[in-house]
């Protein structure tokens, strides 16, 4: 099922130039009138893939806008660094908790352009156990103490009894 929501709004979406599937073209918002401003992604256990919906909140429609390989066999959360622009999928102990970033190809000519590409690849923090994580997060830029920001997993196990753990993570993109 449905593991994981974040939003991405119309501004990066439009300016890095993402890729309609139901459309077969750039996106554009004004295909989605009443979207609130940008697509809701959301994350799938069963398969691995990510969903991008553009949502209507007037008539309660949506529109399947893209699909994309999350780059493990599930995908437990997914979350967009507005900030960074970076859209981070994780994968719980399925995966031995890796995570991957992604970002729209802007590269001209490239096959994938407008789609959204693994840049980087993370495996679980070290110290860390390999326990169901299906929730992530991060701290703000602003709340960066000598390059470094605030991450936070959800242990949906509560493995020795903690549901909540925090690391680090560069504030810097990946």
């Amino acid at each position: 099922g449905l593991e994981g929501i974040t939003f991405v709004p119309d501004a990066y979406l439009v300016a890095n130039g993402f890729y309609d599937d139901s459309k077969a073209r750039a996106y554009s918002p004004a295909d989605y009138p009443n979207n609130d401003g940008g697509l809701f992604f959301v994350a799938v256990e069963a398969n691995g893939s990510v969903y991008a919906y553009a949502l209507d909140h007037v008539s309660g429609g949506f529109t399947r806008v893209a699909t994309f390989a999350g780059g493990f066999t599930g995908a437990m959360d997914v979350h967009f660094d507005a900030e960074l622009g970076q859209l981070w999928v994780v994968c719980d102990d399925t995966c031995q908790g890796r995570t991957a970033v992604h970002k729209i190809d802007t590269q001209a000519g490239s096959a994938t352009r407008g789609r959204f590409v693994i840049t980087t690849r993370f495996e679980r923090p070290a110290g860390m156990p390999n326990t169901n994580n299906e929730g992530f997060t991060f701290g703000s830029l602003s709340s960066c103490v000598n390059g470094l920001r605030a991450v936070i997993w959800s242990d949906d196990n509560q493995l020795g009894g903690f549901a909540l753990r925090q690391g680090t993570i560069t504030c810097t993109p990946f």
